[in-house]
């Protein structure tokens, strides 16, 4: 038995959302909601942390650390769940350590957690600096890889495509956005363990298709090793769209501020500006191009991070009308 903490509010709930289907014309959608998690407003990483928290008490680490932009979710709930287990907390963010504490930044601060300032392309050297000073100095830090993405961040996701199943829902498609992989990862081997019918497509937050592709397989068959699976997936059989990476991570453009607002008009469910519009944003118009059948059900997994919504930035660009 792999070892898991038990603080997200599991399972997460599912629902329609009919009002969508409509305006849109095209098949049945629905939501899982892990924007509902609990855990410092919510989100997808709750799940990955179960794990990797279970491994930190284990090994008798005393501090965690991570990394992320400095509006990143993971982050944010890496702090929370260190307080909730006494840890101490080291995040190494990218952005401008001048900005405003709003939004995800905001709430690291709140949680008191350590913030080491870098820039994207210094961000991995920035991070292994910060392990290697915080062993020095006797802390006992345990790394948690961006988004928790690793073989055993994942199962927290293998483990929610059967939450999912027993849910009585039977989806054709699963839209999910796809960044560092994990979650991906996760739903592709459950639904490879469980010889599910459907398809699980992650749309590309960042990443060009093949290169998330990788990712996503070599996850996968890490988590695979963790439970002692046979099974292995290639990159082949991932599946990936990557059309919408408009104009970069973070970047928020018109296709996903119509997405924020669509989804919040017609069932007033929220997203957030960074993965979930943009993986909304590709559904939509997905929907519209006609690529799922009227007759399918196809259901969006709200990965959550609607904090980000208040950082200055998107808060302005939405509030414009």
């Amino acid at each position: 038995m792999i070892p898991r903490l038990r603080f997200a509010c599991l399972p997460t709930p599912v629902e329609p959302l009919p009002r969508l289907s409509a305006a849109l014309g095209g098949p049945r959608l629905w939501v899982k909601r892990d924007d509902q998690t609990g855990l410092a407003l919510g989100g997808n990483k709750a799940r990955k942390l179960e794990f990797l928290l279970a491994e930190a008490q284990a090994l008798g680490a005393k501090t965690l650390i991570s990394v992320g932009a400095a509006q990143s979710n993971h982050c944010r709930q890496v702090a929370a769940a260190a307080n909730r287990y006494g840890f101490d907390c080291i995040l190494v963010l990218n952005g401008d350590p001048q900005q405003a504490a709003a939004g995800n930044l905001l709430l690291d601060h709140l949680l008191g957690a350590e913030v080491i300032w870098t820039t994207r392309p210094a961000r991995e050297v920035a991070l292994k600096q910060a392990f290697a000073d915080a062993w020095a100095a006797g802390r006992r830090p345990y790394l948690i890889p961006l988004g928790g993405s690793s073989g055993l961040g994942a199962l927290g996701f293998e483990a929610a495509f059967h939450e999912m199943l027993a849910q009585e829902i039977a989806p054709d498609w699963i839209v999910v956005a796809s960044s560092s992989g994990g979650t991906q990862a996760g739903l592709a081997l459950g639904a490879r363990r469980a010889q599910w019918p459907g398809k699980v497509l992650g749309i590309s937050i960042d990443e060009p298709r093949s290169d998330l592709q990788a990712m996503v397989a070599a996850i996968a068959n890490q988590a695979a090793d963790q439970l002692n699976l046979p099974q292995r997936l290639t990159s082949a059989e991932i599946l990936v769209n990557a059309d919408y990476l408009g104009g970069g991570y973070g970047v928020l453009g018109q296709v996903e501020i119509e997405a924020i607002r669509l989804f919040a008009r017609t069932e007033g469910l929220i997203l957030d500006p960074v993965y979930t519009a943009r993986a909304a944003a590709g559904l939509v118009d997905l929907v519209r191009k006609g690529f799922f059948r009227p007759d399918e059900t196809v259901l969006f997994w709200h990965t959550g991070g609607t904090p980000a919504l208040f950082a200055t930035d998107y808060s302005r660009a939405l509030a414009a009308d």
